[in-house]
């Protein structure tokens, strides 16, 4: 009997044991469960903005994780449009964002033309005595700008090219970028003599200086439109991250990197 007694009590401890391990496995599948993930598209100009404000905004909703896909917002645009699961789309144009207006896949009650930048002519830290202006671009060999196409920073950059009646003394000598980013490696590297960039783009980098600012009166307006993607399996948070990306304390985040609030 007293075998059977200690068999017992042996058998209750394993199964004592055994049903706490199913109880935290229980727990911590019902907390995944519980997580929403949230696929944010954004332009690349704002990778440093956006994470910090994913660290702020995560750390207030841990139920909650930022995942971002940065790159041109032409680009970005058209694998929303193509179906790719997006939550929120942070556009560096007006055009990315107006087309997917049109096609019915912006939430029309959370949408924000949030930030406005600037363009910059940029130039490698060491070359910066051979390119000054505009006008200087002419004895460039390799000038680095985004594809006008779908880069946003390389539509203002041929914009403001024909505006200064270069784009034709200048064009066989451009290198096209996938993004801005890319634009400011080519630079930072020596790769190119200057280059196109956002002011913000500029200020990350200590291997490039800014030759000249752009009047924006050269291009049209350097803006970004926010927007919760209509077709979101999660809309109740995207919009909290919306809100979140369009309150005071987000919006002093961007200024902080250079970014200005739209008017």
């Amino acid at each position: 009997m007293r075998n059977m007694a200690w068999l017992m009590a042996v058998f209750l401890l394993f199964g004592l044991y055994g049903c706490g391990g199913d109880r935290k496995e229980r727990a911590e599948r019902m907390e995944s469960a519980d997580q929403t993930e949230l696929i944010v598209s954004a332009a690349a100009s704002l990778q440093e903005a956006l994470g910090e404000a994913k660290t702020a905004f995560e750390r207030k909703h841990p139920n909650i994780r930022i995942h971002y896909n940065f790159g041109a917002s032409g680009a970005l645009q058209k694998q929303i449009s193509e179906g790719a699961p997006v939550d929120l789309f942070f556009s560096a144009a007006v055009e990315p964002f107006v087309k997917l207006k049109q096609e019915g896949l912006i939430d029309s009650e959370h949408e924000k033309t949030v930030l406005a930048n600037e363009l910059v002519l940029i130039v490698p830290k060491q070359g910066e005595e051979a390119i000054r202006s505009l006008g200087d671009l002419i004895r460039a060999k390799r000038v680095a700008i985004g594809i006008p196409e779908s880069v946003p920073a390389g539509m203002y950059a041929k914009q403001t090219l024909e505006q200064a009646g270069l784009w034709k003394q200048v064009k066989p000598k451009l290198v096209y970028a996938k993004d801005v980013r890319q634009v400011l490696t080519y630079v930072e590297t020596g790769n190119v003599d200057a280059g196109f960039v956002y002011r913000t783009d500029a200020l990350v980098s200590d291997n490039v200086n800014i030759a000249a600012a752009v009047p924006s009166r050269m291009h049209g307006p350097i803006v970004y439109p926010l927007g919760v993607v209509k077709t979101s399996k999660h809309l109740k948070e995207a919009r909290e991250f919306y809100s979140y990306l369009t309150s005071e304390q987000a919006l002093h985040t961007f200024e902080q990197h250079g970014f200005r609030r739209a008017r």
